[in-house]
């Protein structure tokens, strides 16, 4: 252990979705080339993942931006302390709580941030330059985003840029009588065609579109099953009220949050990415893991995963319609159904399995200190 490079893998949002998760994967994943600790939020979601006692973390209370001085400055003490090399950030809103921390700290560690997010403005500011000056590296998890930053981030304060997909792991596929009972437990049928969708239940996922698309479509054998945490308390009630106006509330169901959604992708038909700018997708790609079809918008960092006909199906972002006919055609053609599952799954076996991604991260981050 006294030869490796400690990492410090943080993450302090109080969400939970693909990016929150990401970092806890990398975290377990990274362990065997650095000595690494995991720095959460004590009011967050993450704690859960760590409960085994086999990974390292600290559980800090976020700060709000008024004592943003005082949180990195424990933050600092930490990294001296932890004598750390490298901080891996997730989460934007960290960075400048970072930032500050690596200056306020004697080891001065190098500062990499992955990118989920997209980037829209012009980063020219006083404080936007202070803050780009002091991250070594970003690792930005599609080429459109990779674009984004080279147009926003002016060139002299700008930091080391390099692509980085994120991965999946295949898990066991369940055998036949457990698929069966899992269905049963979750109220999926053998009889209908079973459409899911997963992420945080909010608009800017698109679950209002999915139900326009259910109510569009003519065979009326298929349901849909939305799995995610409630973001915005009531808007579940709303989307139920409006599957209902729409004719279609019997047939639009509200699962809660899965910690290991692998087994719902299995027992899907489909699963649909319905967000507007969804900036990568992790999910279309754990669901193709899995060898379950996909269906998703033709924005973001879905068409970098998608092959349109081939590894799934795209539908023009925000057109329900458009969706309803997606959906019709893999209802209705067992054929391309089960051809367009296997192709993405021998695609992400080959582009986007966890393995490859995280020894491409590992090495990464090995080369910068």
């Amino acid at each position: 252990m006294k030869n490796k490079k400690v990492l410090l893998e943080l993450c302090m949002s109080p969400d939970l979705g693909g990016l929150e998760l990401y970092m806890v994967r990398a975290a377990k994943a990274l362990k065997d080339r650095f000595k690494v600790i995991s720095i959460i939020n004590k009011n967050g979601k993450l704690e859960q993942y760590y409960e085994d006692g086999k990974d390292s973390y600290i559980a800090l209370e976020k700060k709000s931006n008024l004592l943003i001085f005082g949180a990195a400055k424990q933050l600092a003490n930490i990294i001296d302390e932890k004598n750390v090399d490298v901080i891996h950030v997730h989460w934007t809103k960290d960075l400048p709580l970072v930032v500050l921390s690596k200056l306020l700290s004697k080891k001065r560690p190098k500062v990499v941030q992955t990118r989920n997010m997209t980037m829209t403005r012009f980063k020219d500011d006083f404080y936007h330059r202070f803050l780009y000056k002091n991250i070594d590296l970003m690792l930005p998890v599609t080429y459109q985003v990779k674009e984004q930053l080279e147009k926003f981030i002016p060139q002299d304060i700008r930091p080391q840029i390099e692509v980085l997909y994120m991965g999946s792991d295949k898990p066991e596929l369940l055998e036949a009588p457990e698929l069966k009972a899992f269905k049963e437990k979750t109220g999926l049928r053998e009889d209908i065609f079973n459409i899911g969708m997963v992420g945080r239940i909010n608009e800017a996922k698109g679950q209002y579109l999915l139900i326009e698309a259910l109510s569009k479509m003519q065979q009326k054998n298929a349901e849909v099953f939305f799995v995610g945490h409630e973001m915005d308390k009531g808007y579940i009630q709303k989307l139920q009220k409006m599957a209902a106006d729409l004719g279609v509330g019997s047939r639009v169901h509200f699962l809660g949050f899965m910690k290991n959604p692998h087994h719902f992708f299995q027992a899907c038909d489909v699963i649909v990415m319905a967000s507007r700018r969804e900036t990568f997708g992790l999910v279309v790609i754990e669901a193709m893991q899995m060898g379950t079809a996909v269906v998703g918008s033709n924005s973001g960092g879905v068409v970098e995963i998608i092959d349109d006909e081939k590894t799934g199906l795209l539908f023009e972002m925000g057109n329900s319609d458009d969706l309803a006919r997606k959906l019709e055609r893999l209802q209705n053609d067992e054929a391309l159904l089960n051809t367009i599952a296997h192709a993405g799954m021998m695609k992400c076996q080959e582009k986007f399995s966890n393995y490859l991604q995280f020894e491409k991260l590992g090495s990464i981050l090995q080369g910068i200190v």
